[in-house]
This record gives structure tokens, sequence and C-alpha cells, in this order.
């Protein structure tokens, strides 16, 4: 494993060199190199983390049931990828601030909880706060090994991972690749050039 830190200015509280950047290289098993970047404000706290897949693979998708047996399942999910539960109706898609993050499936399970919470807050009718609160419970009943599910991940680039005996990975079609959002801008060179 190859690390590097270095003391830089925080740009969240603008303090001077209280921002610790860490960069380190590693290699994980069955997957290939990443990057994992942190920043961590010994000032404000401010922290975050990336992690970077730096060899593309074929465009491909893991799906696992999800049980008590895997919740510990390793989970490499690159900025490109999009998760799914589709038993419950949730899907994560990429956005240009997606982030990639190394976990297992009951933390996958745990971010989900984090956003319907969020939505809860942020929903204005009682209907869609009870639905929520509805999903909410399924998902802490997933996180306590008592209803099962299925988690997919799909990437475009390939840079994403389950490592688990009972994940199976398939490769993405060319329609399904081209459904998928990556969470980059893209320029169609094609429409660019109809304009002119």
């Amino acid at each position: 494993m190859n690390q590097q830190n270095m003391k830089i200015d925080c740009p969240v509280c603008s303090g001077e060199k209280c921002m610790t950047a860490i960069s380190r290289v590693e290699k994980i098993p069955y997957f290939g190199e990443i990057m994992e970047s942190v920043l961590i404000c010994s000032r404000c706290g401010y922290r975050s983390t990336d992690i970077i897949c730096l060899e593309q693979k074929e465009p491909s998708r893991y799906t696992i049931e999800v049980g008590d047996k895997t919740l510990n399942a390793r989970v490499v999910k690159s900025q490109s990828a999009t998760i799914r539960i589709p038993e419950l109706g949730l899907k994560v898609e990429p956005g240009p601030r997606s982030t990639g993050y190394i976990s297992n499936i009951e933390g996958v399970v745990e971010r989900f909880e984090t956003a319907v919470k969020t939505a809860i807050n942020l929903f204005e009718e009682d209907e869609s706060k009870e639905k929520a609160s509805e999903i909410l419970e399924m998902l802490r009943e997933v996180r306590g090994g008592k209803r099962n599910v299925t988690v997919i991940i799909e990437d475009p680039f390939g840079q994403s991972f389950v490592g688990h005996p009972s994940a199976v990975r398939e490769k993405l079609s060319d329609e399904e690749i081209k459904s998928l959002k990556t969470g980059f801008l893209v320029f169609e060179s094609d429409k660019i050039d109809e304009e002119d």
C-alpha cells in the first residue's frame, strides 16, 4: 500500500494548513487497484472520503440476495454505479458529486436508510411521509436479518464489485449501458455538429 499525507488549507472553514489530505493506493483481491482519498479538517471537523478505481473493467451488474448470511459481503461502489433494491422500489443513481466507497451490504442498506430519513424530512404530504416511514422500517428489518431483498449494482465502467460467493456477476448489454447514468457530463458530438 502506497500512502501520501499532506497538510492543506481547508476550503470549508478557510483555516490554514489544518486539513490533512491522505491518498493511498491499494490493491483489493479479485478487484484491482483503487485510490482512496480522505480529507479531514482538525479545525471544523469536515471529512470527505472518495474511492477512485484505477482500472477499467467490463461493464457489469452484480446481484446478491440479501439475508442475514450476506450482510457482511464486501462492496466496492464506484462513483459511476447505480444501486437498486427492487423489492422496496429504491434506486440511487450517480450524479456529478457521486463518490465511491468501500463497505459491506449492511453499510449499503444503512446509506439507503439515511437517504430515506432525509426524504421524510423533506416531504410535506402525510401520505409520502407514511410510505417513506414504511420503507425505513423494512430497511431496518433487512439490516436486522429479518427481511430478504435483492441488491443490484450496475456499473457501466465495471469498477464496482461485490465480494461474496453468492453474488452473481453479469456483463451489461450495450442497451443497458446506454440507459445508465454515469454521473459525468457527456457531450454528444453528433448533436453539436447538427446545430452548426
